[in-house]
């Protein structure tokens, strides 16, 4: 997107130099177009949310450390929850900001001021860049807790934007943007082919609209559920009534995207594994312990047997770790084409179980739901339907028989499911409190718990300092152990 943006502002100055028409054509550029289409933005915000919530590029994205699936080899700051030195928040912050939501924006504006679209087309587009806008805006929210949201993506006329509560203000005003547009993809029509990409401009679900309101629908169950602890109410109102209008029922509806095979459309994973040559991560003794304690058959599909058959080590989390001497990250995360996940059939299924077990309305028992969870997340993982009776015919598996409260036995499973999706995976553990997370002891005998949010970004306790210092004080402190609003267990 920048190699787009660059040579567009380079044009749009040399043209405001000329007075003279004549000129005009030696200012077009064939090779990039003149004016970045809403298309173009659409699919470019869609790329950089879903690039950003894969990596593991420990510069970028360390939710898959933070989660405890990865630990590391040689180089452990991010293991040991050190975020600043390499400007780990800072950089997703702007991602986040910058290269989604301000394409998002753009793209919205656009599709607005496009005459040649019909009411239909202009009401599918922006219902989809809505969907994505709400997406993000609940991604910042659950890493960070109070953002800038309301003054946000104004740079002219909020150049320092104050933060917003993100329990009063941000949360219940996502819900109601949702509950206005998911009406709008039943007689609406999407992003379709453009020529300039040569391709359909929406990469998930290819301008199939009861796709999306599917999506919308999920995005609104994930953000209702989980209020639940903190705002029963809002939480049973919004958790049913997304029910009520139709979530994923199979990983057929997964919100996925498909990378390609050369880059610059790798998956980042396969970038940041295979390309780059480094040996820095392996799997984390906290998730492997559990797999091999529970015989899970998604075990050799998440790691590599390069032990031999059917041996799986963790290297102990937050140590420096033998790459050689431990399992290494299973082969699909090795392929340039696996596969980026926003949201899928699993993930949902274990709200449902979570719902169920709050006594919502949400048509079913917590065990149906925690069942179809893991089975969705086996079969997605290459493992049979035979193979997910067996693991929940282990007493250990088993609703009714495994240990621990209905909190830990969804927690560990649910957990269990977002593998290579750090972020959810983080998310789980904050929720559940569960399953146990290894703590590492340094040298000097510091125990380093796992953070539960990211401090705010350097640049803003810098630039905007006065809503930085107000913000911090609002949420009980700008550090890494300061619980968001929903994370009251």
């Amino acid at each position: 997107m920048k190699k787009i943006i660059i040579p567009i502002l380079s044009l749009i100055l040399l043209s405001s130099c000329m007075s003279d028409d004549r000129y005009d054509e030696l200012n077009q550029d064939p090779k990039n177009p003149k004016l970045v289409t809403e298309d173009v933005l659409f699919t470019a915000a869609t790329k950089s949310l879903v690039d950003q919530m894969s990596s593991t590029n420990v510069n970028n994205n360390v939710f898959k450390l933070l989660a405890q699936y990865f630990t590391q080899t040689t180089y452990v700051d991010e293991s040991n929850y050190d975020l600043n030195t390499r400007s780990i928040t800072d950089n997703h912050w702007s991602e986040m900001y910058i290269d989604v939501l301000f394409d998002l924006k753009d793209a919205k504006s656009k599709v607005i001021s496009n005459v040649e679209l019909t009411d239909s087309e202009k009401m599918g587009r922006l219902a989809q860049i809505e969907v994505l806008s709400i997406y993000t805006w609940q991604q910042l929210v659950d890493t960070f807790g109070d953002i800038p949201y309301t003054q946000a993506l104004d740079i002219i006329q909020y150049p320092l934007p104050e933060y917003d509560d993100a329990g009063s203000i941000i949360y219940p005003d996502l819900i109601n943007r949702l509950d206005a547009i998911i009406s709008d993809f039943d007689t609406s029509t999407g992003f379709g082919y453009n020529p300039i990409i040569g391709d359909v401009a929406d990469r998930l679900y290819d301008g199939d609209m009861a796709s999306w309101k599917k999506f919308a629908n999920s995005l609104k169950l994930r953000i209702g559920i989980r209020l639940s602890d903190v705002n029963p109410t809002l939480s049973q109102s919004t958790v049913e009534s997304a029910v009520n209008s139709g979530v994923f029922t199979s990983n057929a509806d997964n919100a996925i995207f498909n990378y390609l095979s050369a880059t610059p459309n790798t998956n980042p994973l396969w970038v940041d594994l295979v390309q780059s040559g480094r040996k820095d991560f392996v799997a984390a003794n906290t998730i492997i312990d559990i797999m091999n304690t529970l015989d899970d058959p998604r075990t050799d599909n998440y790691f590599k047997e390069n032990l031999g058959g059917g041996i799986f080590q963790g290297g102990i989390y937050g140590d420096n770790n033998s790459f050689s001497g431990n399992s290494q990250l299973g082969a699909l995360l090795h392929e340039a084409t696996f596969a980026g996940v926003l949201m899928d059939y699993s993930e949902v299924s274990f709200y449902l179980a979570e719902a169920a077990e709050q006594s919502f309305n949400v048509g079913g028992p917590a065990a149906t739901f925690y069942a179809n969870g893991i089975t969705a997340s086996i079969e997605y993982w290459g493992g049979t339907t035979a193979d997910a009776v067996d693991y929940l015919a282990n007493t250990s598996v088993a609703y009714g028989t495994a240990a621990g409260t209905w909190r830990e036995k969804i927690g560990t499973q649910f957990w269990l499911a977002m593998y290579n999706r750090g972020f959810e995976g983080w998310t789980v553990w904050r929720k559940f409190d569960a399953p146990a997370m290894n703590v590492f002891i340094t040298e000097d005998d510091i125990a380093l718990p796992v953070p539960l949010r990211y401090t705010y970004p350097v640049d803003e306790q810098n630039l905007n300092q006065t809503n930085w210092s107000a913000a911090s004080a609002a949420i009980g402190g700008d550090t890494q152990t300061t619980k968001l609003f929903w994370d009251i267990n």
